[in-house]
């Protein structure tokens, strides 16, 4: 089988490294790729918005499934692209149409969704630019802190947490009058904040049935004990202790199932992945936010713990028959450390020599931001490399992915030492 992976980042990578293990597997490209994923496959130059470019080249390479990294092609149309034109229809896109991906497209859909779903969620109300005032009147009558968040896709910017009155009623006039986040911003979800601890649950879905993968959690702040800027994902560890048994079987029977169900009820057709954002509050969940597709760094926890064959799982989805397909997960701990470039998640260099990734021997380094320049691997984005290790405890995986992502220098890195360490149970 040829499978082309549509992606640049660690996702991509960590696709690309367990479909590489298939014997199903056939050819494997990747759209762009980076450094790393050119050991798995074979890297193509094509924007990951280039449908016609993407699809003359799945045409010309035989390509039978397309597996959609992130988010912006999905909620831009790839899958509508592909089934509009009768060429193509015979290819496989993992990764929902334009309607399924305003999930993550649309937070004011989203919750609409989980509301007519009775799904577990924040309350909330949606304002633009017609009810402005009354939005701001609806600030007076909410506890603090309170959640503002952009309606569309805003490069994961779009969400604030305000503390006090004022800046909740500065920033939600920022933001619709102001265009703070740009058209993102133009409709606004004012949400209930949600005091807890936060989770991901991801599920493959062929619209009919399902399978659930490993949960995971992951760290967004650049600064050691949780402090500092959001980033894109500094580390995540899969599974997640507090999400036991019981915790998760609640989140099967009051999100996942509704979720699915209510898409077929809707007449929403659904192929691909659904990242359900949870906050464990005092141990029931609530759904915070989905996306349509795989989360990073979560996926280069996740992916390694699949035992099952991925190709198998992905052709299973693409036929419509993914509750045949084995799927098991192994027991043991997936640690994640990301290494970032100085600077990062403000302003910071490209171009970094990276030296001493052969030396890396019990984890698995995937490549985020990287690229080869005559041969060599440099820094290429401001999320640089994933290390991940599996080990039996979580105590082991935290040492071991932490110590190798010390062994490996390019100028001016970081990596956060404590990933995890708020896990570990004294």
């Amino acid at each position: 089988m040829n499978i082309l992976i549509i992606g640049s980042g660690g996702r991509e990578s960590a696709f690309a490294y367990k479909l590489s293990q298939s014997p199903k597997l056939n050819q494997l490209f990747i759209a762009p790729g980076n450094a790393g994923t050119a050991s798995y496959g074979q890297n193509v130059d094509l924007k990951v918005t280039d449908f016609e470019g993407i699809a003359d080249f799945a045409l010309k390479n035989e390509i039978q499934i397309i597996l959609v990294g992130p988010e912006e092609p999905l909620v831009k149309g790839i899958h509508d692209y592909f089934l509009a034109r009768e060429d193509l229809r015979h290819i496989a896109i993992v990764g929902p149409q334009k309607q399924g991906a305003q999930l993550e497209g649309s937070k004011d859909f989203s919750k609409e969704f989980m509301e007519r779903h009775q799904i577990p969620t924040a309350a909330y109300r949606t304002f633009d630019s017609s009810n402005l005032e009354e939005g701001l009147a609806y600030l007076d009558t909410q506890k603090l802190p309170i959640v503002l968040k952009a309606d569309g896709l805003a490069a994961g910017k779009g969400v604030l947490i305000c503390e006090t009155l004022e800046d909740a009623k500065a920033e939600l006039k920022a933001m619709i009058s102001d265009a703070k986040f740009g058209a993102a911003s133009a409709k606004v979800v004012i949400e209930e904040f949600l005091n807890g601890i936060e989770l991901s649950v991801f599920v493959l879905t062929d619209g009919e049935s399902y399978k659930v993968l490993p949960s995971a959690k992951d760290y967004k702040r650049i600064g050691e004990g949780d402090t500092g800027l959001n980033t894109g994902g500094m580390g995540s560890i899969s599974p997640v202790h507090f999400a036991d048994e019981v915790f998760l079987g609640k989140v099967e029977e009051r999100i996942i199932k509704p979720t699915v169900d209510g898409l077929k009820k809707d007449g929403i057709p659904y192929k691909g992945f659904i990242f359900i954002g949870l906050m464990n509050v005092d141990g029931e969940p609530q759904v915070i936010e989905y996306n349509v597709r795989m989360g990073d760094p979560e996926t280069e926890s996740v992916i390694p713990r699949i035992e099952s064959d991925f190709v198998d799982l992905l052709e299973g989805v693409a036929q419509g028959n993914l509750a045949s397909r084995d799927f098991s997960v192994s027991p043991k701990t997936a640690v994640t450390v990301m290494m970032v470039s100085g600077g990062y998640p403000g302003d910071y260099e490209t171009g970094k020599a990276i030296a001493n990734i052969e030396n890396v021997k019990e984890s698995i380094v995937f490549h985020a931001g990287t690229k080869l320049v005559n041969g060599e691997v440099v820094t290429a984005g401001g999320r640089v490399l994933a290390i991940t290790t599996l080990q039996d405890n979580l105590f082991d995986a935290l040492q071991q992915a932490t110590a190798d992502a010390g062994r490996i220098f390019f100028e001016r890195q970081y990596f956060r030492r404590d990933i995890g360490f708020d896990l570990i149970k004294d």
